[in-house]
């Protein structure tokens, strides 16, 4: 286990530390001085850094690679960022220094999953599910996938977290809504996202793949979804496979979102929002614990929203006769 990490890093802190680097650029200065301007990462986050004056090796490292970090933690224009002495590519280092993962297990996951899939009566729609995730090797990778590269769920498991989250929303809306075709949603839910097994790359980074970036997550799940249904031994009844590949290829929303199509039946509709409500609702939280480390109310404005947000810490109030105790109390009594 490393001893610095790009999410507690403070101003002074002398770093000797793997991280993965995402990106880099070769620029110069006002005096025509080159410099490296990097883009760091490991499991607890990102970090900029700068590099005056870098040799020829530091300047061949490729983008998406590990490397060893030896430098200072330095803040400009109120922003930490690493002022770099030196920089190669690293040795030996663990894996799960580098890429971040989910605070859930995967166990607790999948089962939650299995019992989405479970859930759905409908026999061709059950029987296309059993088909997708019955398949050991997209499971595999499903379970360890991201959800995104940075926008949520940003993390080995992200996809399998967020699919799970989404699908558990949309199942608790049939009681809401009659006319809903319960299992339709699921369903759509289930696999709004499997094209990003496609999209996404994770060795020691998150990256799109050369068809993320060509073709992206709808159309490749688009294409999973329609050689999983031609595959099947019972066919699906035409109208099924429509409402299906059109709840999947609508679930952004609008065409400047990225939707090919935007939503056009309840179910559409619904899974769109379901989908955004549970992106939006992680990417506050994450955030809110980036501001807690620096034991900070407000976080910056480098998020998804692009504006800072508000996320006081609970204040916990354990003096005799406040509220905190005698509720404690009450509840230890009952």
């Amino acid at each position: 286990m490393k001893e610095h990490y790009a999410g507690s890093l403070k101003e002074g802190e002398r770093v000797d530390a793997a991280f993965a680097l995402r990106a880099k650029e070769l620029r110069s200065t006002r005096t025509r001085e080159a410099y490296l301007s990097m883009d760091l990462a490991d499991r607890t986050g990102r970090v900029p850094a700068v590099m005056f004056r870098p040799d020829r090796g530091a300047e061949s490292v490729p983008s998406g690679t590990v490397v060893q970090v030896r430098g200072i933690v330095t803040a400009y224009r109120g922003v930490l960022r690493i002022s770099v002495d030196g920089l190669r590519p690293a040795g030996d280092y663990e894996a799960s220094d580098i890429m971040p993962a989910g605070r859930r297990d995967t166990a607790e996951l999948v089962g939650e999953l299995r019992s989405l899939v479970r859930g759905v009566k409908n026999p061709h729609l059950a029987r296309l599910l059993r088909r997708i995730f019955g398949e050991k090797q997209f499971m595999s990778r499903f379970c360890e996938c991201p959800a995104s590269q940075t926008y949520h769920h940003a993390y080995l498991g992200g996809l399998l977290e967020h699919t799970s989250s989404v699908a558990t929303l949309c199942r608790s809306l049939g009681a809401l809504y009659p006319d809903l075709d319960t299992d339709l949603l699921v369903t759509g839910a289930l696999l709004h996202d499997i094209g990003k097994v496609d999209e996404l790359s994770f060795d020691t980074s998150i990256e799109y793949t050369d068809s993320g970036r060509l073709l992206g997550h709808v159309v490749l799940g688009e294409r999973r979804l329609s050689r999983a249904i031609d595959s099947l031994n019972v066919a699906m009844p035409s109208d099924v496979a429509m409402k299906l590949s059109h709840v999947i290829i609508s679930h952004h929303g609008e065409l400047e979102w990225g939707a090919p199509k935007r939503p056009s039946t309840l179910e559409a509709l619904l899974l769109h929002h379901a989908d955004n409500l549970d992106a939006k609702s992680v990417g506050f939280i994450e955030a809110s614990r980036s501001a807690s480390l620096v034991e900070e109310p407000w976080t910056d404005a480098m998020n998804l929203f692009r504006r800072p947000l508000y996320a006081p810490r609970p204040v916990e109030d354990d003096r005799p006769g406040s509220f905190a105790e005698e509720s404690h109390l009450l509840l230890k009594g009952a």
